[in-house]
Formats: C-alpha cells, structure tokens, sequence
C-alpha cells in the first residue's frame, strides 16, 4: 500500500519556493514527496522588478538551482485546473499532479480592467520580459526628453517612478495617484519622500482618478490629458481566478479565505499563502506584501510538518514592522509601523536607508538557501498583543 503523503505547491515566487524548500527539510523524514509548479524555471524577484523597467540587470535565479538538494520535484508549466473533488491539479491542461494536500500560492498581478485601455496601452511589473520590453522603450522615450506615465501612488508606482526618473534624467515622469502619496507614512517620512521626488524631477498628479489610458496620453477625471510617450500601471492588483473556478471559498477580491491556521474554510486539503490568502488578524485584514507573504509561507511548511506528526499547531499571528521605500539606488525612506501597519514616529532616510532597504530586497535568495539546513525566522513580529486575540 502506497502511504506516500503528496503536497503540490503552485507557485514558484517568494512564498512558494519558500514553503517548499522548508517544508522540503521539515519532512525529509517522512514520506513525503513534494511537487512545485511554476510557469518559467527563473525565479522573479518581484521586489525589484522597478529596477529592470529602468534598465537594470538582476541576477538570474533559476529554480531548480534553488531547488537542489531538497528533493522537491519541479514541473514547469501553468496550472490550469483544480480538481478538489479528486484532488488533483492540472498543469498546461495535460498533465495531471495528485495532492493530497495543496499549498496555493499563486500570488497576484497588476489589474490592468480597472480603466479602459490600460490593457491596451500601458505596460506592467508583472514579469521580467515585459520589464525588460518596457526598458528599451524607455531608453528610446529618454533620449528624446519624451514623457513617462506612472499610474498608481502605491509603493511600486512610487519605486518605479523615482527609479525611472533617476536612471533616465532625459525623461520627463508623472506619477499619477488617485490618493495621497505615501499615505502610510508618517508626517515626516512623507516629507521626505516629497523632497526625494523632487529633487529627481519627478511631477506629480494626486487626488486625480484615471479614467482612460490613450496610446499617447492618460485621461483624468474632468477631461484632463497627460500627454505621454510610455504608461506603467501599477494601480490595482488581481488574483488568479483559479482557485473561485475550481469550487474553493474565495472573497470578492477573488482570495481564498482561510481559518487561523491559513487552510481554506471550505476545501481544507488546500492551504493558501501571501497574496493569494484573506487572512485576518484581531486588528484587520493583512495586505499583500513579502513582508507578510513570507511568514505565511514559513508558518504554512511548519503547520503541515507538525501535523503530519500528529502535533498540535497554534493560529498564525503576524503583525507589520516596516515599510521600506527606495527612492532609486542612492535615496530610500523606511517607515517603521505599528503591528496594524499604522506609522510610528520613527523613521530612517538617506543612506543608511538605502542599505536598509537592499538588505531586505536580497534576503529572500539566502533565505531559501538557508532553509535547507535550519528553520530560518523570516517574521520580524508577530505583533503582539495587537494579535494575540484571533477574529473568528
């Protein structure tokens, strides 16, 4: 009789690779086999993806590289259906993987549907070919003092517009932002981080909606145009509609809901992680971020090790530390937070917060290394007594 205990793990980014190359040696004494899928063999370091749409080059990370050594099997391809009935995935519509327990993890992606056109005409960070594509184009707009469109006041709008501005002097950029731009801040951090743009020249449009991306130009609420030569969108995010298709409980945002311990409510065989989860704590609801993604992840590996044990697990706590922000590679603003993701009153600025900033967007690859060999803390709180009681 096969006893052989089948997790399969879609999703190959920060939370994924994580999940399975923990779990990889929390059970490596148990029968376990461990599947991960995941559409291209690099891994995206989505942390930096501002950096390749100003024409920078990343390091290429591959996969299974990351994955040597811990007998995690890797299938490239994209999972196309959820079978929860006969737990099975589906993998570019073939090939067919048997769970008996599913870690989702597919995270999320810019919502391009918010406003016409911008599907059409407006490129994203979604993945490193299309940044790429975007930086050539962005070479040629510059060396013509053409104009550049940043849509989103969020922290990657913010990111890539301090970043283009700075590798592309040539280029004259709009960041574009319905609210107030770093509204998560604190008075003086916003403060800076307004110095910061302006000394990159950076323009900004906040408290105006989009309501139409042109091939030329962005249209505002009112009529308004902005005449521009390249649009990137960052405003919105939206989740994979696979797990909603497949029968399994999501939220109107299209996120799987979860219990304490981060397992669907409705299918639990099935455990999602980082952007992909609507996962609650006494103070709200936590918002997609590596910062919290990652947690999820270590915590999810942890959880399954220990129950295969037949050991009893506690309720995921997690609670916010920091908001870093680099404002190009010489400048950054990190604001530190309550567990809520409130601002405290301190905050770090200039260099030192540029190293601090790089720190934390380089931890994940040594992270993943680190996991082969030891149980590596990746939560830098658990927030608490912000946390410490869980909402049903």
């Amino acid at each position: 009789m096969n006893t052989e205990h089948r997790i399969v793990v879609l999703g190959g980014g920060y939370t994924g690779m994580l999940a399975a190359v923990r779990l990889a040696r929390r059970t490596r004494a148990l029968d376990v086999r461990i599947t991960l899928v995941n559409p291209s063999a690099r891994f995206t370091e989505r942390l930096r993806m501002h950096q390749v749409a100003a024409g920078q080059q990343l390091a290429d990370h591959r996969i299974p590289a990351l994955l040597e050594g811990t007998g995690v099997a890797f299938v490239q391809g994209w999972a196309t259906a959820i079978d929860t009935v006969n737990q099975e995935v589906t993998v570019d519509e073939t090939t067919r993987l048997p769970y008996d327990e599913l870690i989702y993890a597919l995270g999320s992606t810019a919502d391009t549907t918010i406003v016409p056109g911008a599907a059409d005409h407006a490129w994203t960070l979604d993945n490193p070919a299309t940044a790429h594509r975007f930086a050539e184009r962005l070479t040629e707009v510059a060396a013509r003092g053409g104009a550049v469109a940043v849509c989103g006041g969020g922290l990657t709008g913010i990111e890539a517009a301090a970043e283009i501005a700075e590798s592309h002097p040539g280029a004259r950029v709009t960041l574009i932002s319905t609210g107030e731009l770093g509204a998560m801040m604190g008075t003086n951090a916003r403060a800076y981080l307004h110095r910061a743009l302006d000394r990159l020249g950076v323009t900004r449009e906040t408290g105006r909606a989009v309501v139409k991306v042109l091939p030329d130009a962005v249209e505002l609420a009112g009529g308004e145009l902005v005449p521009t030569d390249l649009t990137l969108w960052t405003a919105g995010v939206r989740v994979s509609p696979l797990a909603a298709r497949a029968g399994i409980e999501t939220d109107a945002h299209g996120l799987i809901v979860v219990d304490p311990t981060l397992r669907s409510v409705s299918h639990p065989a099935v455990h999602a992680i980082g952007d992909a989860a609507a996962v609650r704590q006494a103070w709200g609801q936590i918002h997609g971020t590596c910062q919290s993604g990652m947690p999820t992840a270590a915590y999810t590996a942890d959880v399954i090790a220990r129950q295969l044990r037949g050991k009893r697990v506690r309720p995921f706590r997690f609670g916010y530390f920091h908001q870093p922000v680099s404002l190009g590679r010489k400048d950054a603003v990190i604001q530190f937070t309550k567990a809520d993701d409130r601002p405290r009153r301190g905050y770090l600025a200039g260099r030192a917060a540029v190293i601090y900033k790089e720190t934390v967007s380089s931890s994940p690859i040594p992270t993943f290394a680190l996991s082969k060999r030891m149980t590596v803390s990746v939560a830098l709180s658990k927030g608490g007594r912000a946390t410490r009681r869980i909402q049903p």
